[in-house]
């Protein structure tokens, strides 16, 4: 597949992670092989992690020929040129330059906003701060419904009428939100205040590329505190 093989290319992280998941669309996309390694997030982290990304010593990495290369958004670019078929594959990143400024732009919005929302509401327990950090969820998900409606030109995704860049990047936190909904109790994803965004994210939970690569939104509280007991 695509002219490389699981021997070629790992990927070191976990299941669970959104970085992680966007790294597997996208080689999924592009039909590469790959294996996935699961490592240890906690202290001790686990050596592969250390040795691959000494700087960081986070997920994901992707292992190609034996070469580390490290955080999601470069991963995803990388797997996009490396992967190209010669022009024949189907571009992940805009081809346009401004577009693709601006899909680099909201990327690091979301992973600056995002992350750190899932952090403070998956352990919450008050009922009050449970509203206030849903609410802050939704401003975010609010801004990302008006970048929708500008960068995806009236078509199905962001990236137009297949799956880009700022699908995959906010696409990969899909199980999270949807998992926290179910715990919590509350709406993040909103169909009556988010329509578009909604249906957007229906969409892009049924493509190929996506399906099966995340967990059902009941196993990821099991699963993470699995994940954490391992450790």
């Amino acid at each position: 597949m695509a002219g490389a093989s699981a021997e070629d290319v790992k990927v070191v992280g976990l299941s669970l992670s959104p970085f992680v998941t966007r790294v597997r669309i996208a080689l999924r996309l592009k039909r590469v092989e790959y294996e996935l390694v699961e490592v240890r997030f906690l202290e001790p982290k686990s050596e592969i992690l250390v040795k691959s990304n000494p700087v960081y010593k986070k997920i994901p990495v992707l292992l190609h020929r034996g070469k580390p290369i490290c955080e999601s958004a470069v991963i995803v670019q990388y797997i996009d040129e490396e992967w190209s078929d010669g022009g024949r594959s189907s571009s992940i990143l805009p081809a346009d330059p401004f577009d693709r400024a601006i899909a680099r732009f909201w990327v690091v919005y979301m992973d600056d906003k995002l992350p750190a929302l899932i952090r403070a509401l998956r352990p919450e327990k008050e009922a009050a701060k449970v509203t206030e950090l849903a609410g802050q969820f939704r401003q975010v998900l609010g801004q990302m419904e008006e970048t929708f409606a500008e960068c995806g030109k009236g078509k199905g995704f962001f990236g137009g009428d297949a799956v880009g860049y700022l699908d995959i990047a906010l696409g990969a936190y899909l199980g999270w939100i949807r998992a926290l909904e179910k715990d919590k109790s509350v709406k993040l994803l909103d169909s009556e205040e988010l329509p578009r965004l909604a249906e957007w994210a229906e969409r892009f939970l049924a493509e190929e590329s996506v399906k099966g690569l995340m967990p059902e939104a009941d196993e990821y509280p099991k699963l993470y505190a699995a994940a954490v007991a391992s450790q």
